[in-house]
């Protein structure tokens, strides 16, 4: 039997850590393309068409959703830890080799491999910090979650002063880097989750890793057993019309993220932005998304993940329709990060909200299918920006889009349904 825990609500040091590091890397995946395809569209470069823009936006995102949806059921089979640096090593190679990609086509094959690494990422990492936190779910993953837009707005601001002076491979180079550092600090200090072990069976270890954390153990429902049975457990017990709701939100939330994400720099391009001002846009949009996810925390942990998601979807539809309305710069800029604010903050509450709606031992799979389904919608966001581009009315109605997408994240997260018979690492 473990010892009571400390009287603290902060995750284990390590853990949070190098968790928030790896969802940066995400982040930088989130933006990195979008900084780099108007480059890549030159004459200069690759002069892609804009199918050929649309390929190398969306191919990398097909990686990612095979990445969450295997990965995420893996790690509830093999263990966070294991999954988590294999993810991450596995994306920082092949976003080095992007950097020398010959042509569109190789390109596109190694952000596709990129991103099954990356897919795992996620789920693994939101999974593992509310395993080792006494935090609320929704506080919990919200802060983590501000690496994830800490790397969006870092790669934006890095675009500024490297795509130009020095070449858009130099954002491959700086991406990877990271992972020299990264990866030897969690093989020497990234625990295995003490729920994982205790839902496995493996109550020593976990009392061990538990009363080294600080942290309580509480009786665990029997591990799943057979490779398919964290998926099944997702459609049966009452949860079938929750997890529906769950993928149908997720698919418009990350529509929207990468849907702004990888063609805001461009339309705003096309508005007669020049380069420098579009790619400020998404600086801007990314530091609304940190400031936002730090509000959210505190908003879910007094009314619920599920409550705040439905308001944060609401809300970021209204601002994605008023980005429609021609202001002065000061007033984009302004309506921007309030889209920022809202739009992205919505989507890492329901990631809170599948944490804390599901027991141990199939959290990081329940995670895994909210962000690998999502995925599918991260491939759909920038092909509608691209059809949308291509038509020639990417401004405005690109954000009428968005905007109706938004309240349809609404709307479906309000159908799911809150879990009471959850047992959990308190």
């Amino acid at each position: 039997m473990t010892t009571a825990p400390p009287p603290t609500t902060r995750a284990s040091g390590w853990v949070a850590a190098l968790c928030w590091i790896a969802v940066l890397l995400d982040g930088f995946d989130l933006v990195v393309v979008g900084t780099v395809v108007p480059t890549l569209r030159t004459p200069e470069e690759w002069g892609l068409s804009d199918s050929g823009a649309t390929f190398v936006v969306t191919i990398g995102l097909v990686g990612m959703t095979i990445g969450a949806l295997t990965i995420g059921a893996l790690t509830d089979l093999v263990g966070r830890r294991k999954a988590l640096i294999g993810a991450v090593a596995s994306f920082s190679l092949f976003t080095l080799l992007c950097a020398v990609a010959p042509n569109a086509g190789v390109f596109g094959l190694l952000r596709f491999l990129a991103g099954l690494g990356l897919g795992g990422c996620l789920p693994t990492a939101i999974a593992m910090v509310n395993e080792f936190t006494r935090r609320a779910a929704g506080r919990a993953t919200t802060t983590m979650m501000t690496g994830y837009h800490v790397g969006a707005v870092l790669t934006a601001a890095l675009a500024i002063v490297v795509v130009e002076p020095l070449g858009w491979r130099w954002m491959f180079v700086i991406g990877a880097a990271p992972a020299l550092v990264v990866v030897p600090l969690m093989l020497r200090h990234l625990p295995e989750s003490p729920s994982f072990l205790l839902a496995h069976g493996r109550r020593a270890e976990a009392e061990e890793i538990a009363g080294r954390h600080g942290l309580a153990l509480e009786a665990a429902p029997p591990p799943a057993t057979g490779a398919g049975a964290p998926i099944r457990s997702l459609f049966t017990g009452g949860r079938l019309v929750t997890t529906l709701a769950i993928a149908v939100t997720s698919f418009m939330g990350l529509l929207l993220v990468y849907g702004l994400n990888g063609w805001l720099p461009t339309i705003m391009r096309e508005a007669d932005y020049d380069l420098g001002a579009a790619l400020a846009f998404l600086l801007v949009l990314n530091i609304g998304a940190v400031v936002g996810l730090l509000v959210a925390g505190t908003v879910a942990e007094r009314i619920g993940p599920r409550a705040a998601g439905i308001v944060w979807f609401a809300a970021g539809a209204l601002f994605l329709a008023l980005l429609s309305v021609r202001l002065p710069l000061v007033g984009v800029y302004a309506m921007t990060f309030l889209t920022g604010c809202f739009v992205f903050s919505a989507q890492v509450l329901v990631y809170a909200f599948v944490s804390a709606n599901h027991p141990p031992q199939v959290r990081a799979t329940a995670l895994g299918w909210a962000a690998g389904v999502g995925r599918v919608g991260a491939i759909t966001g920038p092909v509608i920006g691209g059809a949308l581009l291509g038509a020639g009315i990417a401004f405005p109605w690109g954000f009428y889009v968005f905007a109706v997408v938004g309240a349809l994240g609404a709307l479906a997260l309000s159908v799911t349904r809150v879990r009471r018979d959850t047992a959990t690492v308190a």
